[in-house]
């Protein structure tokens, strides 16, 4: 007792038939641990700090009655060991980690008369563990008196049990079951899910399980730019599944995504896009998974302008342009994630300020297309962020859906990203160039316009190396 005992001792007499070692730093149980101690009938190895048990640790113990390893650190047990201890009545593994049991994991303990799993992290378990144990299959043949057919006590309590569909089984074994099995407490509670935490086995009724089914009430919604919409898609599964967004833009703009239960068998799974643009048009996809399989709903989306308008769809011709109606755009903030613009409306654009919309151009410089993003009034600064390494983009803002004029956008750089992108926040810096020239500078930037001053262009390139 409390020695500091690190592995079992070696030089163990033949004849003994108890060895009892506790509270001691035993971490294992080795193959061949007991092989010179074949009598052996009785093994206490409680609260140690047992992790792993070989395969073949109980091998040349033929004659082993009761083995407990209570207060140990087993997240699992190789039950194919007890072959070599078919004698053995008493098995004690409570307050241990076990958070699974297989299907055979009774199979060869045929004269158990006491297993105690309570206090472990039991969650699921199948009832044909139960159903293959040796000693319940002699109790469902056994034929008159059941004095004739020893007791075997069953401790399953204090396990974080999830009461979902897969529990269904062993709920009905649990409360069906009787002598000559004996549940040392027959009240064992549910953990979960959380409109179930707290019942008793017997006060629940599971259904069956079932595959995912996905629904959506609309699957093609239409949205004015810069609106606020949100898709929302249904999900009937059990046990509850795994829901997840697939879109076009996943890699250059996430949404924001809530899931929750609505009922026992339903969940609804909600995806949030502030200020729809048209770039985020298209088809959005909401799956969900279970064991069982999973399946998918698609919704199309359709962003338009949010004013009417008789000319085509995108940018209107610069004559087409109101007169004066022109927008000073300047950077205000340089952070690690990307710009912010700042732009004021000036001459005739200025004369309504609380009812004029802007549009941006946002990509990358080359970009045959560009994202649109429609501002609502009062509205004049925005951020552009989430930006890849090493990439030249142009930023246009105009009124309305005019084309952008000459000093309405900006060209900048990032800098260059290395080996890990976990680190990208700590690397990119924005150079704003001038005139569409790629220039590779050091970190900082260079606020030059298209509007510059000769000396701002002269300066620029003999600041750079290249």
């Amino acid at each position: 007792m409390s020695a500091l005992l690190r592995q079992i001792p070696a030089n163990i007499p033949q004849d003994i038939r108890k060895i009892r070692i506790e509270n001691s730093h035993l971490t294992e149980l080795p193959r061949g641990s007991f092989e010179n101690v074949s009598a052996l009938e009785y093994l206490w190895l409680n609260f140690n700090n047992i992790t792993v048990m070989h395969i073949k640790s109980l091998e040349y113990l033929p004659a082993l009655k009761e083995l407990r390893l209570q207060g140990n650190k087993l997240s699992s047990v190789p039950w194919t060991a007890f072959q070599d201890t078919p004698t053995l009545k008493i098995l004690d593994l409570k307050h241990n980690r076990l958070d699974v049991l297989p299907e055979h994991a009774l199979r060869y303990l045929p004269n158990l008369t006491y297993l105690d799993l309570s206090s472990n992290q039991l969650t699921i378990i199948s009832r044909d563990v139960f159903y293959n144990w040796p000693v319940y299959q002699r109790s469902q043949r056994m034929e008159g008196p059941l004095e004739a057919i020893s007791n075997a006590v069953l401790a399953l309590h204090d396990n974080p049990w999830i009461c979902d569909c897969r529990l269904r089984g062993f709920v009905q074994f649990i409360k069906s079951v009787g002598p000559p099995i004996i549940l040392m407490n027959s009240y064992l509670t549910c953990s979960g899910p959380k409109f179930r935490t707290g019942k008793f086995f017997h006060e629940v009724e599971l259904n069956s399980c079932t595959k995912p089914l996905t629904s959506a009430l609309d699957t093609n919604l239409t949205v004015p730019a810069g609106f606020n919409i949100t898709l929302t898609c249904f999900v009937q599964a059990s046990p509850s599944p795994a829901v997840w967004w697939t879109y076009a833009l996943k890699l250059l703009r996430a949404f924001n995504v809530s899931t929750e239960p609505i009922s026992e068998d339903t969940v609804r799974s909600e995806l949030l896009i502030p200020a729809a643009r048209p770039a985020d048009a298209g088809n959005y996809t909401c799956t969900a998974a279970n064991f069982l399989g999973n399946t998918s709903v698609a919704i199309h989306l359709r962003v338009v302008a949010p004013w009417a308008s008789t000319t085509p769809r995108g940018w209107a011709p610069a004559a087409a342009a109101e007169p004066g109606a022109h927008v000073e755009v300047r950077i205000a903030k340089q952070t690690v994630y990307g710009i912010t613009l700042e732009w004021f409306a000036a001459a005739a654009a200025a004369a309504e300020p609380g009812e004029t919309w802007y549009t941006l151009l946002v990509g990358r410089y080359d970009a045959a297309q560009k994202d649109i993003i429609y501002i609502g009034p009062g509205v004049n600064t925005y951020s552009v962020t989430d930006l890849l390494p090493a990439t030249k983009y142009e930023v246009c803002v105009a009124v309305r859906n005019q084309a952008p004029r000459k000093g309405q956008c900006v060209v900048f750089v990032t800098g260059s990203d290395v080996s890990q992108m976990e680190q990208r926040e700590k690397l990119i810096h924005i150079v704003v160039i001038v005139c569409a020239m790629v220039l590779a500078v050091p970190a900082g930037m260079y606020a030059c316009t298209a509007e510059a001053l000769p000396g701002c262009l002269a300066r620029c390139p003999s600041a750079c190396p290249r």
